[in-house]
């Protein structure tokens, strides 16, 4: 039996049932890959009924708001995803009428398509022989043909784009690497493989050599940043100030309180200095609230101040004013807000 064989063998009696995989709805399959993008597939599924759920066609998603669809993506990150979810949708709505381009280099060209996304419509959908690659199916081949160069360079992708192509024909790429993709998130896993239990065990270079925890190689990170955030929750009136972020910069037009950012962490001292400056004099400090992106490590602090009167007309044009419970039903904020709103809560219930 060849690997091949002995996978497929596997993957039929082990898949876990996912509704994107049932369909050949492009749509659906396109969504389901960009919710998917750095994304574990349990924290992703709901995402993909709630989208599927409000938004069933390309139509109804390229007839949405941007604050909308920034809203029901809440909570999955990498924001500038649901932007271009809906560029995309709004692309293939009016230039396409609908329809997905079929072939792989078409699908490129649409915004927020990559090589990767852009293979997995093209196979998934349209049966088209182009082998997606993802973290998974790197893991696997890097370890079952104990591959030197790193998955994430150049170098170590051709290579890696290149063995995968090579593992089916054009009957079997399609299955073939849903294959390969469940074998590593269920088995082949980053930390622990469950090696016992994998069909490609007698294939697997690494496991012969018991070299499984070397591979796959990748090149070093690169450096996190460090920024310090001193968010002022200003309260007046049971409603509180809000504003949406603009410019090239994380959370692009999400919603988020009145913000002071500095260089480094500044002491208590200073930043008495300044609340003083915008002339708030009664307030609470909360604990430092840490959130980790990929190239960023930020550290939020929120101070709380009820205000005996409403900010100056200068100050109060920037803002927008809201109860909290409209800013959390109607208004797309980052994950770290929301969850020192739901601490602030339960203290004041």
């Amino acid at each position: 039996m060849s690997f091949q064989s002995a996978l497929i063998k596997w993957y039929q009696k082990n898949k876990r049932d996912l509704p994107f995989r049932e369909t050949k709805d492009a749509y659906k399959i396109w969504l389901s890959e960009i919710i998917l993008q750095q994304t574990r597939v349990e924290q992703g599924l709901p995402y993909y009924y709630k989208f599927t759920e409000r938004y069933p066609d390309v139509f109804s998603l390229a007839r949405a708001s941007e604050d909308e669809v920034l809203k029901l993506w809440q909570g999955l990150g990498y924001y500038s995803r649901g932007r271009n979810l809906l560029a995309t949708a709004i692309e293939v709505a009016e230039k396409y009428n609908g329809v997905f381009p079929k072939q792989y280099s078409e699908l490129l060209k649409l915004k927020g398509i990559g090589p990767y996304t852009a293979a997995a419509i093209a196979s998934f959908a349209f049966d088209k022989p182009v082998f997606v690659v993802d973290g998974n199916v790197s893991r696997v081949l890097a370890r079952l043909f104990e591959v030197q160069q790193a998955v994430n360079s150049t170098e170590g992708k051709k290579l890696l784009e290149q063995i995968a192509n090579d593992c089916g024909d054009k009957k079997t790429t399609g299955i073939i690497q849903l294959c390969m993709m469940e074998l590593g998130a269920l088995v082949c896993t980053p930390a622990s493989p469950a090696c016992n239990l994998c069909p490609l065990q007698q294939y697997c270079q690494a496991y012969a050599h018991q070299t499984q925890k070397l591979f796959p190689v990748k090149e070093q990170k690169n450096i996190i940043k460090q920024r310090w955030f001193y968010y002022l929750m200003l309260i007046h009136d049971n409603k509180i100030y809000i504003q949406q972020r603009r410019g090239n910069d994380i959370w692009k037009n999400l919603y988020e309180f009145p913000l002071i950012e500095t260089k480094e962490k500044i002491s208590e001292k200073m930043l008495q200095a300044k609340l003083k400056d915008m002339g708030i004099s009664d307030y609470t400090f909360s604990k430092p609230y840490i959130h980790q992106l990929t190239h960023r490590k930020i550290e939020a602090h929120f101070i709380v101040s009820v205000l005996k009167r409403k900010l100056k007309k200068t100050e109060e044009e920037k803002f927008y004013k809201v109860t909290i419970k409209e800013f959390q039903k109607k208004y797309a904020h980052p994950r770290l807000i929301e969850k020192f709103l739901t601490d602030y809560q339960k203290r004041n219930q």
